[in-house]
C-alpha cells in the first residue's frame, strides 16, 4: 500500500459515486432506470456491453489459468472472441427490433411477449434462472475485489469483500442503467489501456520470448496450443472454446443491444466491439504467460493474483495505482450489470407482474433500488469463502445462463413457429441437465455448458414438431420484425 495508491483508488471511488449521483435524478421511469430510454450511443453501447461482459476474470481468472497451464487455457479466449463476434452479428440487431417492437425492457418479459405465453410461467422462470445465477456471479466479482483490495491494503479478506460491495452498490442504486452504462465506458477504456500497457512493459523484466519458454519447461508447463492425449486433447480444446456458447444468453450483454439509440449504431458499435474484445483477450494471455518468466512462484500461491503482481513490480506508484484501478473496473463494470438485471427480475418480472400490478414508477424504481441491495447482500455472503476461484465461479454462473437462455434466444429470433412450451422446456432442460451434470462431477471432463446447451436446443427442436407456433398476432409480428431487419430499419 503506497499513497499513490490510495489517493487513486479514492479518486476513482468519488469518481463512480459522482456519475451515480449525477443520474440520480434522471431515472424518472423504470424504463430510464433499467434501460436508460433507449439512448445510447455506438461507443457506450459497445463498451458497456464488453466491459461487462469480461468481468474480474479478465484480469485475474484468465491470467492466472494462462500462468498455470499455458497456451492450452488461451483456448477459452479464441471460444469467448468468436462468441462475441457471432453475437454481435447474429443478436444485437434483431434483439433490438424485437423488443421495441414488443414494448419489453427485461429478457423475461421478452420471451413472454416473444412466444405468446398467457401462463406467465415463461416470465417467472426465467427470472428465478436470473436471481440464481446472477447472485452467484455477482459473487466471484466480490471474490476478485477482496482478493485486490486484499493484496493492495493490507485489509482482512472479509473487510475487503464489504469496502468493494458497498462501493458498487452505491452508484448502482442511485444512478441506475445511464451511470452503469457511463461508467463502464471509462471502465472499458482504462481495461483496455492497462491490458496493452503492462505486457509491454513486463516483457523485458520476464527474460523475453526465451525467458518464458525457458520457465516453462522448467515448471512442466506445456509449450504448445495444442494439449496432448490425442481424441482427450480435442475434447479439452471443444470444452474451453464452448465458453463462446454462452455469449447467446447473458443478460447483462443482452439489456446492452436492447438499449441502443438504434440499429444503425449497433452496426457501430460491432466493429468497436469486436476490437475491443480482441485486444483485451490477447492483453490478458499476454500477462499470464509472462508471469511464467517473471515469478518463479506467487505468494500464497494465489496465481490469480498475478497481474496484480506484476503491476507492482512494473510500475511507478502513481501509474500503478492506476492500473490497479483497472482491475477494479473490470471488476465493477459486471457487478454493476448483473445487480441491475437481476434487480429488474425482481421488480419488473415478480412485483408488478404478480404482486402490485398498478404500482406506480417512482414505486418501482424505488423497489428496484431495494432489490439491488438485497442481492448484494447474498452475494457478499456467497463471496466470502475466498478458496473459491474467481474463474471456476464464472464458469458455472455464465454456463447456467448459456444453456438456459441461449437456445431460447436463437429460436426467438430466427424460428417462426416456435411455441411458448418449446421454449419453456428448452429453458428447464438445459438448466437441470448443466446443474445435474456439474454436481455429478463430470464437468472435468467436459464444461457443463455444452452439454446443457445442446439439450436445451434439441429439446426445443423434437417439442416444436409436436406444438408448434400457431397465434396468428405472435407470427404476423415476426414476419414485421424480420423484415425490418432485412430493409436495415
Amino acid at each position: 500500500m503506497t499513497t499513490p495508491t490510495v489517493i487513486t483508488f479514492s479518486v476513482y471511488f468519488v469518481l463512480l459515486l459522482g456519475i451515480g449521483l449525477y443520474f440520480y435524478r434522471r431515472n424518472e421511469s423504470i424504463e430510464e432506470y433499467l434501460l436508460g430510454g433507449r439512448g445510447m450511443g455506438a461507443w457506450v453501447t459497445a463498451l458497456s456491453a464488453q466491459a461487462s461482459d469480461m468481468s474480474g476474470w479478465l484480469l485475474m481468472g484468465l491470467p492466472g489459468a494462462i500462468y498455470i497451464g499455458g497456451l492450452t487455457n488461451a483456448w477459452i479466449a479464441i471460444g469467448l472472441f468468436l462468441g462475441t463476434v457471432l453475437n454481435w452479428i447474429l443478436v444485437s440487431g434483431r434483439l433490438r427490433a424485437y423488443t421495441q417492437k414488443t414494448n419489453t425492457i427485461t429478457l423475461p418479459c421478452f420471451f413472454e411477449a416473444r412466444f405468446g405465453d398467457p401462463t406467465g410461467l415463461l416470465r417467472f422462470v426465467s427470472a428465478i434462472v436470473i436471481l440464481i445465477f446472477f447472485t452467484i456471479y455477482a459473487s466471484s466479482g466480490l471474490v476478485a475485489a477482496g482478493k485486490l483490495f486484499e493484496s493492495t491494503f493490507n485489509v482482512s479478506y472479509t473487510s475487503a469483500v464489504a469496502i468493494g460491495g458497498a462501493i458498487i452498490v452505491a452508484y448502482t442504486f442511485l444512478g441506475g442503467f445511464l451511470a452503469v452504462c457511463w461508467t463502464d465506458l471509462f471502465q472499458g477504456l482504462l481495461m483496455a489501456a492497462a491490458l496493452i500497457a503492462v505486457p509491454i512493459v513486463a516483457y523485458v523484466g520476464s527474460g523475453g520470448t526465451a525467458g518464458i519458454r525457458e520457465s516453462m519447461t522448467a515448471k512442466g508447463i506445456p509449450l504448445g496450443l495444442i494439449p496432448q492425449g490425442g481424441a482427450l486433447g480435442l475434447l479439452a480444446i471443444a470444452s474451453t472454446m464452448a465458453w463462446g456458447l454462452g455469449y447467446f444468453g447473458q443478460p447483462h450483454i443482452l439489456v446492452r443491444f436492447m438499449s441502443a439509440r438504434s440499429r444503425a449504431k449497433l452496426s457501430e458499435s460491432t466493429l468497436i466491439a469486436i476490437v475491443w474484445v480482441f485486444v483485451s483477450l490477447t492483453g490478458a494471455v499476454l500477462i499470464g504467460l509472462i508471469g511464467i518468466g517473471m515469478f518463479q512462484s506467487l505468494p500464497g500461491d494465489d496465481e490469480e493474483k498475478v497481474f496484480i503482481y506484476m503491476i507492482g513490480e512494473t510500475m511507478p506508484p502513481w501509474l500503478a495505482g492506476i492500473m490497479l484501478s483497472a482491475i477494479l473496473s473490470a471488476i465493477m463494470s459486471t457487478i454493476d450489470s448483473q445487480l441491475l438485471v437481476s434487480s429488474s427480475a425482481l421488480t419488473e418480472d415478480f412485483y408488478q407482474k404478480a404482486i402490485k400490478r398498478d404500482a406506480g414508477q417512482r414505486e418501482v424504481v424505488f423497489m428496484s433500488r431495494l432489490g439491488v441491495i438485497i442481492i448484494s447482500v447474498i452475494a457478499m455472503v456467497l463471496a466470502l469463502r475466498p478458496d473459491d476461484t474467481i474463474l471456476g465461479i464464472v464458469a458455472y454462473a455464465w454456463g447456467g445462463f448459456g444453456a438456459a437462455f441461449g437456445p431460447v434466444i436463437l429460436f426467438a429470433l430466427f424460428s417462426r413457429r416456435t411455441s411458448w412450451p418449446a421454449a419453456l422446456l428448452g429453458m428447464v432442460v438445459g438448466t437441470v441437465v448443466l446443474v445435474v451434470w456439474k454436481q455429478v462431477g463430470l464437468g472435468e471432463s467436459m464444461y457443463e455448458i455444452v452439454p446443457g446447451f445442446v439439450a436445451s436446443f434439441m429439446t426445443i427442436l423434437v417439442t416444436n414438431r409436436i406444438i408448434r407456433q400457431t397465434d396468428p398476432a405472435v407470427l404476423r409480428q415476426f414476419d414485421e420484425v424480420i423484415a425490418e431487419a432485412r430493409g436495415g430499419g
